[in-house]
């Protein structure tokens, strides 16, 4: 049977691969399409560095928390209870992205999240109140909601970004 640990890591990777592979499943050239939506993210750059962006504030948490200090979460000036404002914020932080710079990124920092997992044991992941830091939690629950669960939200939102471009490329064929 395997691990918490090792569950998390080939979770982790699995979904990542899957969103990478949403992405890929669009011709090139379509790929920085924006579609039309009430919602934040309009185009893969965009669920893409969202992913990017928690993963370092995770990394600042974590290098934080291990250096005994008390991390500031989700963010310096934000509390949970606006996450909304603090999310707008990381969207209008990466406007100037493009989407190649955004994939090479996300894939360096999903690597750095992955070693980052790979330095404990499955004890220090899975046991709750083990390091200060995580209060009440464990850092299973932080690095889940960081990796496979926030990759899983991408991939639905991927999943409708590439459709809606698909869609549009059917009915350009038809004109």
């Amino acid at each position: 049977m395997k691990s918490k640990k090792e569950n998390l890591l080939l979770d982790s990777d699995k979904s990542f691969k899957a969103l990478l592979e949403i992405i890929e499943s669009v011709p090139s050239r379509k790929r920085t399409i924006s579609i039309e939506t009430q919602e934040r993210d309009k185009n893969f750059r965009d669920i893409i560095m969202h992913l990017y962006e928690w993963h370092t504030m995770l990394e600042r948490w974590y290098r934080e928390g291990m250096d005994g200090d008390v991390p500031f979460m989700p963010a310096p000036g934000y509390k949970w209870r606006t996450i909304k404002l603090l999310n707008m914020q990381i969207w209008e932080n990466y406007q100037d992205v493009t989407l190649n710079q955004a994939i090479k990124k996300l894939k360096l920092s999903h690597e750095r999240v992955m070693e980052l997992i790979r330095l404990h044991t499955n004890e220090e992941i899975m046991t709750k109140k083990y390091y200060k830091w995580t209060k009440t939690s464990n850092l299973y629950s932080y690095f889940a909601a960081n990796t496979f669960n926030h990759y899983n939200w991408a991939i639905k939102k991927c999943e409708v970004i590439a459709s809606s471009i698909k869609e549009g490329e059917k009915q350009e064929f038809v004109k």
